[in-house]
């Protein structure tokens, strides 16, 4: 089976989109993030943007594919699994990652049930997804080369014929060069570098 190597996610915040049921408003957005950590940031600033709404609900998925892919779903005090999982059933559906879509309630005084509230936070995380530009990426392995300067051309030779993208240098006396490399290459190129004598290829975390 051909290890996958691509992933969907957006390019950049979306456009604020507005939903609305029975007085209540329903406001969503969808922001690229590449940590757990980004979700508090992106949270705060709708807090003070919206401090006056009821409910902050949200989900987020980060990780580029099946084996380390993380989620979180928050339902900020609205019925047990009636915000937060349908949120994350949209991000699902459009098969995103390294995405957090938000949703802001405003209550317009006329509950809507589980069902219609199950329905509104979906529609708008849709609608959310609908207003991004996604994105389809590729999944890189980042490898450190380490040689001595009078190898360079060897080394540089393999980098030019292969396309390869260099991240960083330092050409001294020992040089080290880090390249990213498309996951499905990965093998490949790496053999590629462990023929040349005196030269060394490691993978960087």
């Amino acid at each position: 089976m051909m290890q996958k190597d691509t992933y969907k996610t957006i390019s950049k915040p979306s456009e604020e989109v507005l939903f609305k049921d029975k007085n209540s408003k329903f406001f969503g957005y969808a922001f690229p993030i590449k940590h757990e950590n980004d979700v508090k940031e992106h949270i705060d600033v709708l807090k003070k943007k919206h401090h006056t709404a009821g409910h902050w609900c949200y989900a987020y998925q980060t990780g580029m594919d099946e084996a380390n892919l993380y989620f979180r779903a928050n339902d900020d005090g609205e019925p047990n699994n009636s915000a937060g999982m349908p949120i994350y059933g949209q991000i699902q559906s459009y098969d995103v990652t390294n995405v957090l879509v938000v949703v802001v309630r405003y209550f317009g005084g006329v509950k809507l049930g589980v069902g219609g509230l199950i329905n509104a936070y979906k529609t708008t995380a849709q609608m959310a997804l609908d207003a991004s530009k996604i994105v389809k990426r590729t999944i890189n392995q980042q490898f450190v080369i380490r040689f001595d300067y009078k190898n360079m051309n060897k080394v540089m030779r393999v980098i030019k014929e292969n396309n390869l993208k260099i991240l960083d240098q330092t050409l001294e006396l020992d040089c080290q060069i880090v390249i990213s490399v498309r996951l499905k290459d990965s093998t490949k190129i790496a053999k590629k570098f462990e023929t040349i004598y005196e030269v060394s290829i490691t993978e960087q975390n």
